[in-house]
Parts: structure tokens; C-alpha cells; sequence
């Protein structure tokens, strides 16, 4: 098999297992917190975190992964993945709202290291130079999300009736302990590395009017917002 196929199938089975306890972290967040008698305001607070921090890391996170490497960006993002989910098998007493937001802070900044280092190292993997390949590999880990979050929904629930909070937590961050450690194994390191030191977030935002990138980070930042809504 093509090692840039070989590679790309590695990060695409990585990313689409952390969409699934994504998907299934919200749905027993929401079901559970419910049921613990929760209003529909505290129930919508926990996410506030979850998205604020998606963004502030969708502002850095490139940034890091030409300094570190992308495959790494993305292990880090599944590590904290399953802490965050080991965080939330705390007694009932523990799940108060503040805590609750900060491991949903923690999710929030997985969820996004993992997307991001996915898609950009996809481009380090097509060896033909041809951008519809590209494009059909970008659009097949892009298009999958929607579906297998929605997957993750259901397997969150099933887990919640089935085996209760607590162990369907355990069971998700077991399953993406063991991916994590599969792809750390598999993956090439130094993916996405730049060879020379990248400019910080800030210098890099220092452009001129007439390149767009001021009007491309305005926009980017009300994209964010829009998950905040």
C-alpha cells in the first residue's frame, strides 16, 4: 500500500473515532444532566466553555502544529479527549456547573487540535502534486463529521441506558486511549513540522491591508461566534 494512503487511512480512522465519543461525550452530557434535574440554561452553560475554547484554539492551533508537528497536535487533542472524559466520573456531588464547563473547556480544545492537525496533515500526504486529490480527501474527512457525530449521539445514548454515566465514559475513553496509542505507533513523526522556527500568532497576524488576511481573521472569529450562539 502507498505510504501517503497507508498514513492518510491512519488519520482518517483516528479522527472519525474521536467524532464517535465526541458525538456520544455531548449526548450523555445533555441526557444525564437532565436527568439529574438540571434546567435548560445550566444544561446549555456547560457547552458555553466547550465552544469559546474551540475557537481559541482554531486561532493557534496551526501555529503549533508547524512548530511541534501535527501528528502530535492531534494525539495531544485525543489525550485530553480522554481526560476530559475521565473527568466527568467524578461523584454527583463533584458535577457542578463550574467544573462541568472546565471539562468541557478541555473537550472543546481536543475537539479542535484533532480536526485541525486531520485535515492540514492530509495535504503532506497526497504525493501527486494534484489538488483534486486533495480535494477528495479533504471532502471525504470533512463530510464524514456530520454523519458519524450523529452516529456518536446515538451510541451515547445506547451507552447511557445500556451501562449507566460513569461506565459509558470509561467504555469511550478506553475505546480512544487504545486509538490514540495505535496511531502514535503508526503515524510518522514530524508530520506538518516546519523545518525553521514558525512566526508566533501574533507576528503572523501582522499583514498588509491588501492582502485580506485581517478581513480572513475578522471572519474566522465570527465563525467561532456563531458556535458560541
Amino acid at each position: 500500500m502507498d505510504q501517503g494512503l497507508r498514513n492518510y487511512l491512519i488519520v482518517t480512522g483516528g479522527y472519525w473515532a474521536f467524532t464517535v465519543t465526541d458525538g456520544a461525550i455531548r449526548m450523555l452530557v445533555v441526557l444525564y444532566f437532565h436527568l439529574l434535574g438540571y434546567s435548560p440554561f445550566e444544561v446549555a452553560m456547560l457547552f458555553l466553555f466547550y465552544e469559546f475554547f474551540g475557537m481559541v484554539t482554531n486561532l493557534v492551533g496551526g501555529w503549533l502544529g508547524a512548530r511541534i508537528g501535527l501528528n502530535l497536535t492531534m494525539n495531544i487533542g485525543m489525550a485530553m479527549q480522554v481526560v476530559a472524559l475521565a473527568a466527568l466520573t467524578v461523584p454527583d456531588a463533584w458535577l457542578t456547573v463550574p467544573y462541568v464547563m472546565a471539562a468541557q473547556a478541555l473537550s472543546g480544545i481536543a475537539k479542535d487540535l484533532n480536526k485541525m492537525s486531520a485535515k492540514a496533515s492530509v495535504k503532506t500526504m497526497v504525493n501527486d502534486g494534484g489538488g483534486s486529490t486533495l480535494f477528495k480527501w479533504v471532502a471525504v474527512l470533512t463530510g464524514s463529521k456530520n454523519a458519524l457525530k450523529g452516529g456518536g449521539f446515538f451510541v451515547g445514548a445506547v451507552l447511557l441506558e445500556g451501562v449507566g454515566f460513569r461506565t459509558a465514559l470509561a467504555v469511550l475513553a478506553g475505546l480512544l486511549l487504545m486509538v490514540l496509542v495505535v496511531t502514535a505507533i503508526l503515524l510518522p513523526s514530524g508530520v506538518g513540522k516546519m523545518k525553521s522556527k514558525p512566526n508566533s500568532p501574533r507576528s503572523s497576524q501582522k499583514c498588509p491591508p491588501s492582502t485580506g488576511c485581517r478581513q480572513h481573521a475578522f471572519f474566522s472569529s465570527v465563525r467561532g461566534m456563531s458556535g458560541l450562539w
